[in-house]
Formats: C-alpha cells, structure tokens, sequence
C-alpha cells in the first residue's frame, strides 16, 4: 500500500468513526436525565430499563393559592416547571416570577404543560398572602400553581427531588434557609430533564424550546 492508498484509508476510517460518534451520541433533538446535585446529564433510551429505577420527584401533597390541594396527581401525565420562591423577596424572585410569566404565557392555551412555584417560606405565605401575589403576578388558575404547606415538606421535597440548594454536599436542616434561581423542568413521568437559570432570558427561551422538544418526545 503507498503512501496516498495509506492516507485514503486512514481518511475513510475517520470517517466512519465520525459518523459512527453521530448516529451513538445524543440526538440534539432530545433531553438528558438528572438525577443528583451536580446535575450531571445522563443520555437514556425512553423505553430502557434503565429508566424504571431511576430519579423521580417524590409524592407530595400542597395547598395552591386557591386553597385547593395540589399534589403529584395534579401533574399526572403533564410536563410541568418547578421553581423556588417567597413572597416577600425583594431581589431575584420578582425576575423569576416575570420570567415564569413568560412560560405562561408561551403556554398559555396548552393544557399538558403547567408551572408550580413553592413558597420558601411557607409559615408566611398563607393561601391569602399568596392570593393576592398570585393576582399580582397575573397567575392564571390551573396553569400555574403557587403552593404553600409544611416547611420541613416543602423544604425536603426541595432538596432531596430538585436538588434545589446551591452549597452541594454540605449537610443542611429545614432551619437553613433556601433558595435558589433554577427552574427545573419535569417530564410526566416526574423526571428531571432541564436546569436553567430563571433570572436570564436567554435561558427562559432555551427552556420553551425544550418543553416543546419533551412534548415532541412524547
């Protein structure tokens, strides 16, 4: 074999690598899966074993803005978007409920996706302070659902399923205040597939095209 013979080969085999790389590696038309603090992707089949055990958002059970129970039923066979929020912040909660905003309104007519905001602080925000929050903000009702209920829950829930606390491998009691600006998106089958940033509007349009990626993912 010559020299331009050893060249054409070795041209072909990278090649067939590349393209070998291409059709085995995630598709840019589908999400990772999620399933510790450090938010590591991990690229799964949808119908693979795999899946059967891996991370889900716990059962829970809320008291939305309306009064009315809210719970992982409520989300049963919808993707949805989680974020963490108080009432009474002053800095970036005011952003991420604008940003939110946009989310609804993008999916305004759209039933199989809805947004659930938890109250960080939850012996403050009663069913009436986050009324009026919610009429504040333009919450529309069975689209976006403020929820308030026991802070060790809510605070649990948080940590352990969104992995919502930004201090990653330090131990932390319901007493240690959290929050965080991630949105986390939820498939219906109450996995994490997407974080992003609530406060940047770059992320908040990177987020609609990846529910709407989920949504063609079926």
């Amino acid at each position: 074999m010559n020299l331009l013979q050893r060249i054409n080969w070795i041209i072909w085999i990278m090649i067939v690598m590349a393209w070998s790389a291409c059709q085995q590696g995630p598709s840019s038309e589908a999400l990772p899966y999620y399933d510790s603090a450090d938010f590591t992707p991990h690229w799964i089949g949808a119908n693979t074993d795999t899946l059967s055990n891996f991370h889900q958002i716990a059962p829970f059970s809320f008291i939305n803005q309306n009064g009315e129970a809210v719970d992982e039923n409520t989300f049963s066979g919808k993707i949805y978007v989680a974020d963490f929020i108080f009432t009474s912040c002053p800095g970036i909660c005011p952003k991420m409920m604008k940003n939110m905003a946009k989310l609804q309104q993008a999916f305004e007519n759209d039933d199989d996706v809805l947004l659930l905001s938890h109250s960080v602080t939850p012996e403050i925000d009663s069913v009436s302070v986050l009324k009026r929050y919610a009429e504040k903000n333009g919450v529309e009702e069975n689209k976006w659902h403020l929820v308030t209920g026991e802070r060790s829950e809510i605070y649990n829930i948080a940590r352990q399923s969104y992995f919502a606390d930004e201090d990653l491998g330090m131990q932390k009691s319901v007493n240690d205040f959290l929050h965080t600006e991630n949105f986390l998106l939820i498939d219906t089958n109450r996995h994490i597939r997407g974080i992003y940033n609530g406060v940047m509007p770059t992320e908040i349009t990177r987020l609609i095209e990846d529910i709407r990626i989920l949504k063609a993912e079926g």
